[in-house]
């Protein structure tokens, strides 16, 4: 059973606003690179962290990859442990993400070296985490239930995780409805380990009325996805209210086609009180400052779609950073 809404508030009450932001280093592509330990680079995560708590970002959204920690669990977790210390330094909160259904080109999961970046393609390498195959046959179950088991508790009375999003828009990939056994089994699995970090899974696509039903009744804390216009990210929050639970925009920010803007959106995120995680920090290896469907060789854009700061870590607009630290300073400690 989730959270009673008092044990829920009172988590949230405890901390301050949560301001911050979906994090992959600039060197890696996607979560195997990540996190994989020939790829795994924890001088620039800590460089990265660092001009986050500089600005005031106070916490980070990453993916975990199911495949690295198939094949080296243990090495998999001490990773992750240092990452978990290096935030931890530069006073960021993590939310990891477990399971993950997004798959931007079509790509299966797979370990070893990673494909270079196509250039001007959208995050051309990402690959989702555990991969439709194993989300859709129960025989590969029993090891995605020692996964999720064995991150949470190794964390779970961890203060440097600020909660679990178990899974990352449930549904994507075309699998829809195919999907829903899996999130409701890893809401079970996660609660077997008793963490004191509340679990999430956030809606993201209106449609998918049956997970987004089940994300919402299996929620100690209600996630979403928003990269809408003002009016539909009010009216979303509103909706959301509704159920009586603190609120997590996990996902939002893209200047074109919403447009979802730090300067209209996060002064509405702070008022109304809901946590939030921008996508993403820095320009790097998943190129999301291209848009959404950009083409193999699209030109640099205009405007950029996603991400703060530049690879050196200047911010690629300043009046951008003004706003976020303006916003953050009620909420400081």
């Amino acid at each position: 059973m989730p959270w009673a809404q008092d044990h829920a508030w009172n988590w949230y009450n405890a901390r301050p606003w949560v301001c911050g932001f979906n994090y992959v280093p600039r060197t890696a592509i996607n979560s195997t690179e990540m996190w994989q330990d020939a790829t795994f680079d924890p001088d620039t995560m800590d460089q990265e962290l660092g001009w986050a708590s500089h600005i005031g970002l106070n916490s980070c959204r990453v993916f975990l990859q199911y495949l690295v920690w198939e094949d080296d669990g243990n090495g998999f977790l001490q990773r992750l442990d240092l990452f978990l210390d290096i935030a931890a330094r530069h006073r960021v909160s993590v939310m990891p993400i477990l399971l993950d259904d997004c798959a931007f080109v079509g790509k299966r999961p797979y370990l070893g070296p990673q494909a270079a970046p196509v250039p001007g393609v959208h995050n051309s390498g990402w690959t989702p985490s555990p991969g439709r195959d194993r989300v859709t046959n129960r025989a590969a179950w029993p090891r995605l239930e020692d996964y999720v088991t064995s991150v949470i508790s190794r964390f779970a009375a961890d203060g440097r995780v600020l909660a679990w999003d178990l899974y990352n828009e449930p549904g994507n990939d075309d699998m829809g409805s195919d999907s829903l056994p899996l999130l409701q089994e890893a809401f079970a699995w996660a609660r077997a380990a008793n963490p004191q970090q509340p679990l999430t899974a956030g809606t993201w696509n209106p449609e998918l009325k049956e997970l987004n039903e089940a994300s919402r009744s299996l929620s100690d804390v209600l996630s979403f996805h928003n990269y809408d216009n003002l009016a539909r990210l009010e009216a979303e929050i509103a909706e959301l209210k509704s159920y009586g639970r603190p609120l997590l925009c996990t996902e939002w920010m893209r200047r074109t086609g919403g447009p979802s803007l730090f300067e209209t959106h996060l002064p509405i995120l702070r008022r109304e009180g809901v946590g939030c995680w921008f996508w993403g920090l820095v320009q790097g290896k998943t190129q999301t400052h291209f848009p959404w469907g950009s083409l193999p060789g699209a030109p640099e854009p205009d405007i950029w779609f996603h991400d703060l700061l530049r690879a050196d870590g200047t911010p690629y607009r300043e009046a951008e950073v003004a706003v976020i630290r303006e916003q953050i300073a009620p909420s400081s400690p």
